[in-house]
């Protein structure tokens, strides 16, 4: 069942593309560029790639503006380029998730241009149009700010067409039978050229009711488990990731009752609680947030994470939460976005502290689901708020200190590269850091490898325990007979904490994984830890024999 659930205890680092590596030098990464950099990759330890659009696109929104589902954008290589990678990254044993977007095409795709001119054309009702502009045009943005509608007027159509994101991403009619299949094939085809599975760009619009008269989109979760049927029968350890940024209550309709819809969702709710604790250091809310999402089938899984390319999104938290994390980590108007959300890199959020690092990425290690690390993150690269939107988080790897910082050999990739300062890739890149084993991305190799030696975080049944301060957070898991136990302390001063572990066993230690600074647990069933600053502990319950006592059910 490990075998079959490989997702369970993954570890998953997404990349774009034109920003990782470029090998044939005209200044945007390719997949010549991404082989050559899967040792490292396979050295830092992850087991899953990540990879965000790479198929032909005007390139108005990082990719996500799609002309072709079946192919390769020229500038990143070829069909062929992109077999020998899976092939490469296979041979390593790390799998290849690519994004599945599919929720609207770029206005460029051969479709929408055909819709377009002939209204008797099969790809007319793969949109969706309206004679007359709807009268809710201005609400349902996902942009706001920057988006002025959802319904924008064409020309050479003579109708309006419905784009939830921006005009030049018109929505499919994802409900249309042929769409339905259409999206079944472009899965099909990239899984036979050896990906492991998709991360969904935006379920819940894809499966949603759209429409003119549309005002409570209704979803329909049925087309959530024609895909998951789909992949199984392909590939049967493929596996599906939403980006369903969705309330506890809606949790099981992504995933199945039964587990027979998604296999992984991204945990917004608990991503937002996160960045509410590290802010204020009240883990509270972040427990309930946890306690709230619990619930899931055997099959599920949660997607961890930090920050991801797009904002962080704050639209979950109350206005009083959200100011406070603004305060602590976006104060100026231009580090914000979209009335909700914050678009820095999240060393710079820390102002780069190593102690506040090493604690919020051993918190996304030691937390129920499957951890996503994005590039970069591992050397605390940082951003460039003078680019666009969500632009400024999306700068290129910095590998050396070479010129463009090792990526490009181009004089002026297509996005610069941060030079100069605290982030720039003089001071923050992979190579100084590897020879430095002190550095970040050794410190991150080494607790990627203590992640996959417990399993039970990502298998295991977890219980928030009261450590008696708000400030910290313990967080216990058990799993065939063995248990592991993160303690994080979020304050920014050393504290002392009592509480009950939980059964021991017949050893009453717990032992530290990262250090010899173990702790014993008293007649009365209590242990007591000194937490410095920003401190954390992963401790292994009942002593290192783990491997002998662990069961096999």
């Amino acid at each position: 069942m490990i075998n079959d659930l490989w997702y369970k205890n993954a570890v998953v680092y997404c990349l774009n593309l034109s920003t990782f590596m470029d090998a044939d030098g005209d200044g945007v990464g390719d997949f010549k560029g991404l082989m050559r950099r899967l040792d490292y990759l396979h050295g830092l330890g992850i087991t899953a790639i990540w990879l965000m659009p790479f198929q032909p696109s005007p390139g108005r929104d990082h990719g996500y503006d799609i002309s072709d589902y079946y192919n390769v954008d020229p500038r990143y290589g070829t069909l062929g380029d992109f077999v020998e990678f899976t092939h490469a990254a296979k041979s390593r044993g790390i799998r290849v998730i690519i994004d599945l977007v599919v929720n609207h095409t770029s206005d460029q795709h051969p479709w929408f241009q055909e819709a377009r001119r002939d209204p008797r054309s099969r790809h007319r009702d793969w949109y969706v149009w309206s004679d007359k502009k709807p009268a809710n045009a201005e609400t349902g943005m996902v942009f706001p700010g920057v988006q002025k509608t959802t319904w924008t007027y064409d020309k050479l159509a003579k109708a309006y067409y419905f784009h939830r994101f921006y005009e030049f991403q018109p929505d499919l009619n994802t409900a249309h039978p042929e769409v339905h299949a259409e999206i079944l094939k472009i899965m099909g085809f990239w899984i036979e050229l050896g990906v492991a599975g998709f991360r969904m760009d935006a379920v819940p619009f894809i499966i949603s009711e759209k429409g003119p008269e549309v005002d409570k989109p209704v979803e329909h979760f049925d087309m959530l488990r024609s895909f998951r049927e789909f992949v199984q029968w392909r590939k049967g350890d493929a596996v599906l990731l939403a980006e369903a940024n969705i309330l506890p209550q809606d949790d099981m309709k992504y995933f199945g009752e039964d587990g027979d819809r998604m296999h992984m969702c991204f945990n917004f709710q608990v991503n937002q609680a996160l960045f509410y604790a590290l802010a204020s250091a009240d883990t509270r809310p972040l427990g309930k947030a946890l306690n709230a999402t619990e619930p899931r089938p055997a099959t599920g899984q949660w997607g961890l994470f930090l920050r991801n390319h797009d904002e962080l999104d704050l639209g979950r938290l109350t206005e009083k939460q959200r100011q406070t994390v603004f305060a602590a980590f976006g104060p100026d108007p231009s580090m914000q976005l979209y009335d909700r959300g914050i678009r820095r890199r999240l060393a710079p959020m820390l102002d780069g502290d190593r102690r506040r690092l090493e604690l919020a990425y051993s918190l996304l290690f030691t937390l129920p689901g499957t951890p996503v690390l994005r590039y970069g993150d591992e050397i605390g690269m940082g951003d460039d708020l003078s680019l666009p939107e969500r632009e400024c988080a999306r700068t290129p790897m910095q590998w050396s200190t070479e010129p463009n910082g090792g990526f490009t050999k181009a004089k002026k990739p297509e996005v610069p590269v941060i030079s100069g300062g605290p982030y720039g890739f003089e001071r923050i890149n992979a190579a100084i850091q590897r020879r430095n084993p002190d550095a970040l991305l050794n410190w991150m190799e080494r607790i990627i490898r203590m992640r996959k030696e417990c399993p039970e975080i990502g298998w295991g049944a977890f219980t928030v325990i009261d450590a008696g301060d708000p400030g910290v957070l313990a967080l216990r898991y058990d799993w065939r007979n063995n248990a592991v136990l993160a303690v994080h302390n979020l304050k920014d001063k050393p504290c002392e904490v009592t509480f009950d572990p939980g059964p021991t066993g017949a050893s009453p230690r717990l032992i530290n994984l990262l250090s010899e600074e173990h702790a014993d647990v008293g007649e009365d069933g209590r242990t007591c830890l000194v937490l410095e600053a920003y401190g954390y502990r992963w401790f292994r319950v009942g002593g290192l024999d783990y491997i002998l006592r662990r069961s096999d059910l």
